[in-house]
């Protein structure tokens, strides 16, 4: 990390040297005015504001809390430790970033002077830009923010060590410098650039997902809609079932879970997305179109094509 950028957010805060001088507890009117410790984004963010912020509060254990809002750790420096719904226990190291729903439990360990965490406090609505950046609609870059943006995920938290993937490092420095310069008129930026760091990490998802206890099924589940993504063509059940050695059965049931659909559905989903890709980037005929995407019946094609988009592939390309 720059060593200018890293200095700024190592530098002691007010509430640090309360904790420095003795106060042994969290200042939680700093958080919330409620009851119920779930830290507020109106406490956080200026108002207009769709994202911000905050290194981490170091030389204290923080209790368990939840959070009106998305929730991104970056580490920069050291190591933080931290306790999800109470059962994950994960350990952040240098790079790694850590992204909360709004129904994760978080506890966090005490860091030291030298454990440089930086939250994010990004508001749901902060995703609707990435969202249209999706290019063809992605499967996992959709699933990626839909776990974020919706509080009914079933996943409340994702774990990612992108240290040896410079272009997420670049993005994510890129924003941290925007956030600090407090310049006007940057959402637009930094959603563009949140959205760039969501292509690159279901670019990468596969190498870069970190296995603690309990994300077994997280870790399937991203391998195979990064299988749908690449094997949208021929792409089968059956294999993808043998590849990651489980019955079909059990495929069929992670996705219905996590996703809402059935193989079948994503594989068509992906077709559908490649095809209106094609149709907008290339000049290849809809019958090659068709058959670059897998579909040998084209009037099943125009059919489901018409269902999804309420017009014919001709239509879709003139309007684009």
């Amino acid at each position: 990390m720059n060593q200018t950028l890293l200095e700024s957010l190592r530098k002691i805060t007010e509430e640090e040297s309360a904790i420095l001088r003795g106060n042994s507890n969290v200042q939680k009117e700093l958080y919330t005015s409620k009851k119920e410790f779930v830290i507020d984004n109106a406490k956080l963010l200026e108002k207009g504001r769709l994202i911000e912020i905050r290194p981490h509060t170091r030389f204290i254990h923080f209790p368990r809390h939840r959070h009106n809002y998305v929730e991104m750790v970056y580490m920069c420096s050291g190591t933080t430790t931290h306790l999800i719904n109470d059962t994950d226990r994960i350990v952040l190291n240098p790079g790694d970033l850590l992204f909360l729903n709004q129904t994760a439990s978080h506890e966090i360990f005490p860091a030291g002077e030298a454990d440089i965490a930086v939250n994010f406090i990004i508001l749901p609505e902060f995703f609707d830009r990435a969202l249209t950046m999706i290019e063809r609609d992605n499967v996992l870059r959709s699933f990626l923010i839909s776990t974020l943006s919706e509080d009914t995920s079933q996943i409340s938290c994702l774990h990612f060590a992108t240290k040896d993937i410079l272009p997420i490092q670049n993005l994510i420095e890129n924003m941290l410098w925007t956030l600090i310069d407090k310049k006007p008129n940057t959402n637009t930026i930094n959603q563009i650039t949140m959205g760039l760091v969501f292509m690159n990490l279901s670019v990468f998802a596969e190498s870069i997902i970190q296995k603690y206890p309990d994300s077994y099924e997280q870790d399937m589940i991203f391998r195979i809609l990064k299988y749908i993504e690449t094997h949208y063509k021929s792409g089968t059940l059956a294999d993808i079932s043998a590849m990651i050695r489980l019955p079909d059965y059990q495929v069929s049931r992670i996705l219905k879970k996590y996703t809402g659909h059935s193989f079948k559905e994503l594989l068509q989903q992906q077709r559908l997305q490649q095809s209106v890709y094609l149709l907008t980037q290339t000049n290849l005929t809809i019958d090659a179109i068709i058959s670059t995407v897998g579909y040998h019946n084209s009037s099943f094609f125009y059919r489901i094509f018409r269902e999804k988009y309420d017009c014919s592939p001709a239509e879709y390309r003139g309007l684009s």
